[in-house]
């Protein structure tokens, strides 16, 4: 027992401290966000306790789920990963692709396709709600103006304004601010695999669809992978870019992380907690299975 504590006994006082942190504010913090869910605390006297909060356990949940308002809010967040997704993806793949030849000023094209990244949401989000705006005709700005001056009037239209898919508009300025980091990633992968393995390949007679098929693919694999996870987890907890270009109020481009801000707004803290919970539950089925299929790889 005594060499027990003598061995163990410095690392677990090294790491005490961000062991208590971290149990307080990020344990603690969601146990306490799961508590709240299950009450009825939805008036301001209940949240500053001048009226007393009673369990409902999953009430709140099943209201919310059974609500159309909210289920417009989930499937406007499905479009917008989806886009969100597919639209990084491939426009980060295209670029690490051409910039994995040899081109004249890489260092520039580099540059400028991570720059958007340097730039708030917020303050993007300034600039792309006037790009989208909705206004047509001879009140035509932004790109419906931009579309009227070249001979493209077809194109025109009410962008994040449109009930169904207005939410696809608000992914537009979000794939490109992120695009850039997904080239990075893939660059990267790109640059970490060795010129032997490319040329061996061509010696064996492999065509260029060949390579990247069957050699370079399989080894983008896993930062493909970690795009995916990251950019996807970024896009379920989408709400400053959307806030910025549109309105809470705005039930067209709504998300549950906006229902949440919108519900705790209004001193109705059981529901911004029963949001906050359902949305962690959400991105937990994505990360967790990465978690372990990495912790997988790494024992092996």
């Amino acid at each position: 027992m005594l060499n027990t504590l003598r061995r163990l006994g410095p690392p677990l006082l090294l790491l005490a401290p961000s062991l208590i942190l971290v149990g307080v504010f990020v344990y603690g913090l969601i146990a306490a966000n799961f508590s709240t869910s299950f009450t009825d605390d939805h008036t301001a006297a209940q949240a500053v306790g001048r009226e007393p909060a009673a369990f409902v356990w999953f009430t709140n949940y099943f209201d919310l789920l059974g609500s159309e308002d909210f289920q417009h809010s989930l499937m406007n967040l499905v479009l917008y990963t989806v886009v969100f997704l597919a639209g990084t993806m491939i426009m980060g793949f295209l670029w690490a692709w051409m910039l994995d030849k040899p081109v004249k000023g890489e260092g520039l094209f580099r540059s400028v396709y991570l720059f958007p990244m340097a730039v708030s949401f917020v303050a993007s989000g300034v600039v792309w709600r006037w790009l989208l705006n909705s206004n047509q005709g001879e009140q035509a700005s932004g790109l419906n103006r931009l579309f009227q001056m070249i001979g493209l009037d077809a194109l025109q239209n009410n962008w994040w304004n449109n009930v169904t898919f207005g939410i696809i508009a608000i992914a537009i300025p979000a794939i490109w601010q992120l695009s850039g980091y997904v080239m990075a990633l893939f660059l990267a992968g790109f640059r970490g695999i060795p010129n032997e393995l490319r040329e061996a390949a061509r010696v064996d007679g492999a065509s260029e669809w060949k390579l990247y098929r069957y050699v370079l693919f399989p080894q983008l694999s896993p930062v493909a992978l970690s795009a995916l996870i990251i950019i996807g987890h970024m896009s379920l907890k989408a709400f400053d870019l959307i806030m910025s270009i549109s309105k809470p109020a705005n039930y067209q481009t709504k998300v549950p992380a906006v229902d949440m801000f919108v519900f705790k707004s209004s001193f109705d803290y059981a529901n911004a907690a029963a949001v906050g919970s359902i949305l962690l539950i959400i991105v937990a089925l994505v990360i967790v299975p990465y978690l372990i299929r990495t912790h997988r790889e790494e024992k092996r």
